[in-house]
């Protein structure tokens, strides 16, 4: 009896101490934000910059504390995330209001508009989930997204430009509110579609694997792009102008960091060790493989953590030369956003990982029984497939009056068109052939997987009508 009433006396003392903390540092990071602000009088308080920076603190601590929870169970942190979720969310609609009027039209035009649509959007379901669902969990995987998101946006280009005569149409404010929803609502379907094989009691290595490979594809997609004789191609970055150097209209200028590129394929080896060793464990039937391999996804995160900082070290400070041109080249965070995106993404699917494998059996007593993960996840994604649909149909009405033509195999209207097929396919499977459980989840994963390349890699790697919507 002594004992209980012991561990009951500590549990809230170490729920306080995260919220303290946490606590601390969100009022320690607007503090600062709101001495520099007043101390370089750049602009309103309530501006769009200082909006967004205040929405980042508080989603970091929120996810931190969605975090926690998951950690500890510790009922107050999921409690307090929400809340902080919740202001989050205010300021954010705030930063999305002031760019809205300050550009006169909705914040749609670029790629960092429609990520402050998104994120907007994205932090609104996961609220919906927590109250609707009761899925309090899921913020600990929605929150990072959303978090990488807010710093992929402070490295992309923020200035209001005028829009290009393409872009000046009604089509395109409904097309873009449409994506923004309709992919926010994949993001929400992957999450939950991720909790059901935990509640499903899907193997931890299976999810290691997962984990590998989503690390690997990342990592060779770097390199495949980017390797250059050891050394990391870049863009080169005008400090002064703050644009991008261009070889020609369309082409960037690209740089080489020497020695990155090494560094990067070194992740990579280590990325694909522990896949390796799943595959030769599943083959043996010998658990002790993946041992090996979980023990092989500690060495993983830790490198990525030193190659993201020996990539803004390198970044930041220094000039390289190109090929291409003759002289030394800046480059800068902000010339290549997806580079540093890629990298953080990789190290938050570590951390997830490590989660699961240190709290699996706790984690699982927070969640809602598989079923119920399960039709809220079919039901996500009857709302996601309309907005698809309407939103395939609005872009290519708004084509037609742009271009002259429906549809001209874009790629991103190819991609876009692959997305809606995976998920009719995902609805046709389920109604008519009843699927249900892994075999639908899994649908629910490669769907936002084809999304999150829709949305960033074709932008990027296949530019082509849509190629305004990376500035």
């Amino acid at each position: 009896m002594s004992d209980a009433r012991v561990e009951q006396q500590q549990r809230p003392a170490s729920g306080t101490v995260l919220l303290v903390l946490v606590g601390l540092g969100i009022a320690f990071a607007l503090l600062v934000a709101l001495l520099a602000a007043a101390k370089t009088h750049s602009g309103p308080i309530y501006g769009e910059a200082n909006m967004l920076y205040a929405a980042l603190v508080l989603y970091a601590g929120a996810a931190t504390l969605y975090m926690g929870y998951g950690v500890t169970g510790i009922e107050r942190y999921v409690n307090a995330a929400s809340l902080l979720t919740a202001v989050g969310f205010i300021a954010n609609t705030a930063a999305v209001a002031h760019r809205w009027s300050v550009a006169g039209r909705p914040p749609f035009s670029n790629m960092y508009e429609m990520l402050l649509s998104f994120v907007w959007t994205l932090a609104l379901l996961t609220l919906i989930a927590e109250r609707a669902y009761k899925v309090k969990i899921i913020g600990s995987i929605t929150m990072p997204i959303t978090v990488v998101s807010v710093i992929l946006m402070q490295l992309l280009p923020s200035d209001v430009r005028p829009l290009v005569p393409a872009l000046q149409s009604t089509w395109l404010q409904v097309h873009v509110t449409l994506a923004m929803l309709s992919y926010a609502a994949c993001a929400l379907s992957f999450a939950l579609a991720m909790m059901f094989l935990i509640q499903d009691n899907m193997k931890t290595e299976s999810f290691q694997a997962l984990t590998s490979t989503g690390m690997v594809a990342i990592y060779a997609s770097m390199l495949l792009t980017r390797f250059r004789g050891g050394a990391l191609g870049v863009t080169a970055y005008d400090l002064e102008a703050k644009s991008e150097v261009m070889v020609s209209r369309g082409h960037a200028l690209f740089i080489r960091i020497p020695d990155l590129g090494w560094l990067y394929l070194i992740v990579l080896l280590s990325a694909l060790v522990p896949l390796l060793l799943y595959i030769v464990g599943q083959l043996k039937k010998d658990e002790s493989f993946f041992d090996m391999a979980s023990k092989g996804m500690f060495v993983t995160l830790l490198l990525q953590a030193v190659g993201l900082a020996i990539f803004i070290a390198r970044v930041k400070n220094g000039r390289y030369g190109a090929p291409e041109a003759e002289g030394l080249y800046a480059t800068s965070l902000p010339a290549n956003p997806f580079l540093l995106a890629g990298i953080v993404g990789g190290i938050v699917a570590g951390l997830l990982y490590l989660l699961l494998l240190w709290r699996r059996e706790g984690l699982q007593k927070m969640m809602p029984p598989a079923d119920v993960l399960d039709n809220v996840t079919y039901k996500i994604i009857c709302i996601a497939f309309p907005l698809l649909t309407l939103m395939i149909a609005a872009g290519a009405y708004w084509a037609n009056q742009a271009w002259g033509s429906y549809w001209s195999w874009d790629p991103k209207e190819t991609w876009a068109a692959i997305t809606w097929i995976v998920y009719a396919g995902y609805l046709h499977m389920r109604i008519t052939r009843g699927w249900r459980g892994r075999r639908a989840a899994w649908f629910a994963i490669l769907g936002f997987a084809v999304v999150i390349f829709t949305f960033f890699g074709v932008t990027y790697l296949l530019p082509g009508l849509h190629a305004y919507a990376a500035g």
